[in-house]
């Protein structure tokens, strides 16, 4: 499945890849804590601001099926973070 807006998904990925980032996975990890968000509603971390200023507006450019590439790519980063680290924030990882 093609992107139809290139610079815009360009954009919104580059902004989660930065947050999962092995420097910048446990700040991001404490932001989405201190907001009391899950970390796999990606909806909400994202509509919080906690993926950088921009990138919900980007994001809302995005058809329907870049959206869907976008929230993938999220979710396969967040199963990415190191095992400990995700121990570490075991709430924002657990189901219930």
């Amino acid at each position: 499945m093609g992107v139809q807006d290139e610079t815009a998904f360009a954009a919104v990925k580059q902004s989660i890849a930065e947050r999962f980032a092995a420097p910048n996975v446990e700040g991001f990890l404490r932001t989405v804590e201190s907001g009391k968000l899950r970390i796999r509603e990606f909806e909400a971390v994202l509509e919080s601001g906690k993926l950088g200023g921009d990138t919900a507006a980007e994001y809302g450019k995005l058809s329907d099926g870049d959206q869907g590439q976008i929230r993938e790519f999220y979710l396969a980063s967040l199963e990415q973070v190191d095992v400990p680290l995700r121990d570490k924030y075991f709430k924002l990882y657990a189901y219930y």
